[in-house]
């Protein structure tokens, strides 16, 4: 057999590794960086804005039994599948919480097989860990602060600590803050569930991470955290006052940065993140 040689540079030779990302997925193969991204989301207001940023389309799939919408397409050469938890059937509220986040992200994973988990959404800060308004984090680690189980093993089960993948370069590019989040099902927060969110050293806290960064090491899939903050936890303010007033200039702050996240992610190796 005879090996016939082209002139010159091969067709591909100076496509950038984005291109032959979005390239491989056609042609049903993938390249080294991350090109199947899941974004896991709560509600239809942190929700919207960014499928809208990011061109996606209402997917003709949808997860059986369960109120979560789903919309998907390409975004700078990732495979994007966006799901956000849907409104309960009897009281037409967003289906926020751990119970929803865990059974739509099981249900997710199992169905879209991302490479990356990228839960994104609303959050409380605190101003002792310098938090404002407007803040965007990643998480470092996620924690349950209301799990509150005191047996030998049980309580250590009941506060689920996971560590998120490291992404040292991401936060440097974008600078982003960084720190803890912690869980709860409840806007507000007791006395005790102070005392555990300090011993969780959070920054963060919101009502779905943990119970997500579970699901996502159960069945084996990298996963990261972003977060920007709509209320401070640690101060006299109504929590609910301040995040009905800021929902919305959050949400316009999550339009931007999971863009930024997504275009920084194209192309990339988790290691390289």
């Amino acid at each position: 057999l005879h090996v016939i040689r082209r002139r010159g540079r091969p067709p591909t030779a100076n496509l950038g590794v984005q291109r032959l990302s979005a390239m491989g997925n056609i042609l049903g193969f993938e390249g080294p960086g991350l090109s199947r991204v899941l974004l896991l989301i709560a509600m239809e207001a942190e929700g919207m804005p960014i499928v809208e940023k990011l061109g996606l389309a209402r997917a003709g799939s949808v997860l059986p039994g369960l109120p979560a919408v789903v919309f998907e397409g390409m975004y700078n050469g990732i495979s994007v599948t966006a799901v956000i938890n849907g409104k309960h059937s009897e009281h037409g509220t967003d289906c926020v919480g751990t119970d929803m986040a865990a059974l739509t992200s099981f249900a997710a994973i199992q169905k879209y097989n991302p490479q990356l988990v990228f839960n994104t959404g609303t959050a409380g800060g605190f101003d002792k860990k310098g938090g404002a308004v407007g803040d965007v984090y990643i998480a470092t680690a996620l924690a349950h602060h209301d799990r509150r189980i005191p047996i030998p093993g049980f309580d250590v089960y009941g506060k689920g600590y996971v560590e998120s993948i490291k992404t040292p370069n991401l936060v440097s590019q974008l600078s982003y803050k960084t720190g803890i989040v912690t869980t709860g099902n409840s806007l507000d927060h007791t006395p005790e569930d102070d005392v555990r969110m300090d011993q969780n050293d959070a920054s963060v806290k919101d009502m779905e991470g943990a119970a997500i960064a579970m699901v996502a090491k159960m069945l084996g899939v990298p996963m990261i955290a972003l977060k920007v903050v709509t209320d401070i936890v640690d101060t006299p303010h109504p929590t609910e006052d301040e995040f009905l007033a800021n929902l919305a200039s959050a949400a316009a702050s999550l339009q931007k940065a999971v863009p930024e996240t997504l275009d920084f992610i194209a192309g990339k190796t988790l290691e390289e993140l």
